[in-house]
């Protein structure tokens, strides 16, 4: 069984809050680099922009298109108090489940109101904090979104929500940076962060240089990055999350691994959407789906052969699933060899390649 026999703690690393990287670099693909060799066990610093001297003529770099939605939002209860609103799932037209902080707060009746005019009833209960909320309008909140929305940043990123212009600037900023430059399909609540350092004019050199680039889409939701609270790994249940495989990528893979061409994910989110659809040859399914699929050590890795990814945080199934990957003594000493170095860490951080 994945993940049997460990203890959450044993997924545990200590990292200075100074090292927690609050703004996004003036040029994505300036970020460092840590290339982890898994069978000599060798690192190596480097920057990213030298990714591509560690990738061959033919490898195949798959990424995850998904699409960031300014999904978070602030309103007012009558009685006055704020609350914070994330739009987690679609139910149906202008019924979302959410989360909302604090929760208390917002009993099945209640009445919220947004900036811009849109407001709110909750009709359903839902656990951990989750809430059935109906906007009110005929007007589809998707397109309300871009004016009335903010981008759904991590806690760990701190951020106002006031009028300064501090705050608006970095607000500006974050809607281009808290998104992949390839960012196609909308339907993520969370980015998936190993995408920011590629500009599209790398991902041109990487091509020319004869690597072959596919996407997939997987919405990114609460499943990635909902904390593990057990103390038993093999007790955390992963939720789902909706992703898609286009005939055109499975093809890109069967070809390949027959081929014997290496397969690089960029992102855990790839990761496990490639995982999740693999077949017992390292084929993969076209299509739609949803994966519920943990990642732990002890997984047999179906199609991925490297890995591009970022920082995580501890005790967190995104590190479980780069351990399963390499290895959980050396993840664990790449990480402290990187907090000796002052890597940047976590969404706007630095990177790490691993093969």
């Amino acid at each position: 069984m994945n993940g049997f026999g460990h203890r959450t703690y044993e997924f545990d690393y200590h990292l200075p809050e100074r090292l927690i990287a609050q703004q996004p670099l003036p040029e994505r693909d300036t970020s460092r680099l840590l290339v982890l060799r898994r069978e000599s066990e060798v690192m190596l610093h480097r920057w990213f922009r030298d990714l591509g001297t560690f990738l061959q003529p033919g490898d195949l770099v798959v990424l995850n298109d998904t699409k960031v939605i300014p999904a978070r939002l602030y309103g007012q209860r009558p009685e006055g108090g704020r609350v914070e609103v994330l739009l987690v799932h679609e139910e149906s037209r202008n019924h979302w489940w959410v989360l909302v902080r604090p929760a208390r707060r917002l009993p099945v009746g209640r009445h919220v109101s947004f900036r811009g005019g849109l407001s709110g009833h909750v009709v359903d209960r839902g656990n951990e904090g989750m809430r059935l909320l109906r906007f009110d309008g005929t007007v589809d909140i998707r397109d309300l979104l871009p004016r009335v929305g903010m981008m759904p940043l991590p806690p760990y990123i701190k951020r106002g929500a006031g009028s300064s212009e501090k705050e608006a600037q970095e607000r500006r900023l974050d809607v281009e940076r808290y998104q992949t430059v390839y960012a196609r399909e909308a339907g993520a609540i969370a980015a998936p962060t190993a995408g920011f350092h590629f500009t599209q004019a790398f991902l041109k050199e990487l091509e020319q240089q004869g690597v072959e680039i596919s996407f997939l889409t997987l919405h990114v939701g609460t499943a990635t990055f909902k904390p593990v609270t057990v103390e038993r790994v093999d007790e955390h249940r992963m939720g789902s999350e909706r992703y898609t495989i286009p005939e055109s990528t499975a093809a890109a893979v069967k070809r390949a691994r027959a081929d014997g061409r290496r397969v690089v994910a960029v992102g855990s989110t790839t990761t496990r959407a490639l995982e999740d659809a693999a077949l017992s040859d390292g084929e993969v399914r076209a299509g739609d789906r949803e994966a519920s699929l943990f990642i732990t050590p002890g997984h047999r890795f179906q199609v991925v052969d490297g890995l591009v990814t970022n920082f995580h945080l501890p005790r967190s199934t995104l590190l479980m699933l780069v351990s399963a990957f390499a290895g959980r003594d050396m993840i664990l000493k790449a990480y402290a060899d990187a907090v000796r170095d002052r890597y940047r860490f976590y969404s706007y951080g630095d990177a790490m390649l691993i093969l």
